[in-house]
């Protein structure tokens, strides 16, 4: 029997063994395990973050070693690739799961339209998502705008997620010949902040379900309120196993939902498997959007006076606003690539409230500084936060930080471990340093405008200049 592959398994964000329906579909032949990292169909909008694609080049690696090093890494226009490679091997079969970007639908319909030209089979499925998009609609079959309706209504009410598949037999794959080593691709950018990630995280298949199981032990009970607090055990960081396919959301979805009900609450349970119908929803608003991530959803919004304050927004970037727990927030995601979510939604609303500057600024800094940069979740969650996306915040809903700092990290944890200078500042003037007596800012060792900014807006002046900004745009 000839070892001469005869199909090829183009992976993406789906780098996992168990669970995976292309991988499992090539497998029955000989077979490439193909990775190309396409420079070419995207653009500055598109191209992976720098801290994302240090998690990327991890994953990738443990992945390789998952296939006894046998992936075939390439780098360039994956259309040229591909079509190389089945030239090269008298390829029959091309297997891939599915991307939702609109840039990856566009080009990976190309390659299904010039491979099937050339009698190639090309299948496509679905690794990513616990429903289609165009699978959830509405009775007019128009797309939701509404998260409840579309999860309770739409998700619930549809045909059960695909149950967890074994994981793929590997015994048949082969490597090309002219494939590269992973370093030959250069995925890693050259400026090397994200180099402090190393002894955060732990990448790949086997980790993401170590994740996933220590959230079920010590954080899935008490999920639904626990998971405002960021010192707190209680939400899973599954994100970027997810975003990488690392974990599927089959297999996150049917390990809670088979859970023992007398140990775990089912009003935590339900809360859960509602953030993962979050994520649902964001990639239902991307592909019936594929405006998304750069253009407001509501038209009105192109209105909105922004302005252009570079220093303010240089501050929020550094966690230098003056605000701890916003400063907090904006250090952790320096710090570790990743921002709790309460965090994320008082940071984004800062930004595009309190200094009004456009989401999509904010939007810009987290895709390079999140390892869980994803398009549908990042673009929808900035839109959610400045008002002008489905289901969102109304635009006077402005989170005040001091009031989010005392509710949501009521022993100062979290904000006195990524700003450490106000260690020593009485709980009472922690989110507030401003209005502590200089003899305890003197003793808390804290010199304001030197150790810690003074504020670098007027809370209620910023608030009410981001109401009189909305007021110039509101529908009368």
């Amino acid at each position: 029997m000839s070892n001469k592959p005869t199909a090829i398994y183009w992976m993406r964000q789906d780098l996992r063994i168990a669970d995976n329906p292309a991988l499992n579909r090539a497998s029955s032949e000989h077979f490439l395990a193909v990775y190309i990292f396409d420079d070419v169909n995207s653009n500055t909008e598109t191209m992976i973050g720098e801290a994302s694609a240090w998690w990327l080049y991890n994953s990738l690696d443990k992945h390789n070693s998952n296939l006894n090093n046998n992936i075939s890494f390439f780098r360039g226009d994956a259309i040229t690739i591909l079509q190389g490679l089945c030239e090269s091997y008298d390829i029959k079969n091309v297997f891939w799961n599915r991307c939702y970007e609109p840039w990856r639908i566009d080009r990976d319909s190309k390659i299904k339209d010039s491979l099937t030209s050339k009698g190639i089979n090309c299948e496509s499925h679905n690794a990513s998502l616990l429903w289609e998009p165009w699978e959830i609609h509405k009775d007019d079959r128009t797309p939701y705008l509404v998260f409840t309706p579309f999860f309770k209504k739409g998700c619930l009410n549809a045909s059960p997620p695909r149950y967890p598949l074994v994981s793929a037999d590997l015994s048949k794959v082969i490597k090309a010949n002219n494939a590269k080593d992973l370093d030959e691709i250069s995925i890693l950018p050259k400026n090397n902040w994200y180099k402090k990630f190393d002894g955060i995280w732990n990448i790949g298949e086997h980790a993401a379900y170590k994740k996933l199981e220590d959230f079920i032990e010590d954080g899935l009970v008490n999920y639904k309120d626990g998971r405002n607090f960021p010192y707190q055990n209680n939400v899973s960081r599954l994100s970027p196993h997810l975003h990488f396919g690392e974990i599927s959301p089959n297999q996150i979805w049917y390990m809670v939902d088979e859970l023992d009900g007398s140990i775990y609450p089912e009003r935590d349970v339900y809360h859960f498997k509602s953030e993962i119908g979050w994520r649902e929803f964001s990639y239902s608003l991307l592909y019936y959007n594929q405006e998304l991530q750069t253009e407001n959803l509501y038209k009105k919004f192109d209105k909105f006076p922004w302005t252009k304050d570079i220093s303010n927004l240089q501050n929020w970037k550094r966690g230098l606003t003056g605000y701890p727990i916003v400063d907090a927030g904006m250090r952790e995601l320096w710090e570790t690539g990743y921002m709790h979510n309460r965090l994320r939604m008082v940071v984004g609303s800062f930004l595009v409230k309190n200094l009004l500057i456009h989401w999509n600024y904010g939007e810009r800094w987290f895709w390079n500084c999140l390892i869980d940069a994803d398009m549908a979740s990042n673009s929808a969650s900035w839109q959610w936060v400045a008002g002008s996306g489905a289901d969102a915040a109304p635009y006077f809903r402005i989170f005040n930080p001091i009031m989010q700092g005392q509710k949501f990290d009521p022993d100062g944890s979290y904000t006195k471990k990524y700003i450490p200078e106000l260690a020593n500042v009485p709980l009472k003037y922690l989110f507030n340093p401003w209005d502590a007596p200089k003899s305890i800012l003197d003793d808390s060792g804290v010199t304001l405008g030197k150790d810690y900014p003074y504020p670098i807006v007027n809370m209620q002046e910023s608030r009410d200049l981001a109401l009189d900004a909305f007021d110039t745009i509101r529908i009368k």
